[in-house]
C-alpha cells in the first residue's frame, strides 16, 4: 500500500513541475489582456541580421537559377 501511495505522490510532483510552465502562462494571459509578454513588435516588423542573411541568399539563389535557365 505505501507503494501506491509513494507513486502517486511522485506522480503528483512530476505533474506539477511538467504543467507549471503553462498555467503560468494562462495567468500571465489573462491576467494582461490578452498579451502574455507585454507590449511586442509583431512579427516581420523589426530587421535582424538571420533575415537580411536569408534574404540575400535568396536573392543570390534567384540569380543563380535565372542564368542557368537562359
Amino acid at each position: 500500500m505505501g507503494g501506491i501511495l509513494e507513486l502517486g505522490f511522485w506522480m503528483l510532483v512530476i505533474a506539477t513541475v511538467a504543467f507549471a510552465p503553462l498555467g503560468y502562462f494562462i495567468y500571465m494571459y489573462t491576467s494582461k489582456n490578452g498579451e502574455p509578454f507585454g507590449d511586442t513588435e509583431p512579427h516581420g516588423d523589426s530587421e535582424s541580421l538571420v533575415l537580411v542573411w536569408a534574404e540575400r541568399l535568396i536573392e543570390i539563389a534567384k540569380a543563380k537559377l535565372a542564368k542557368l535557365q537562359k
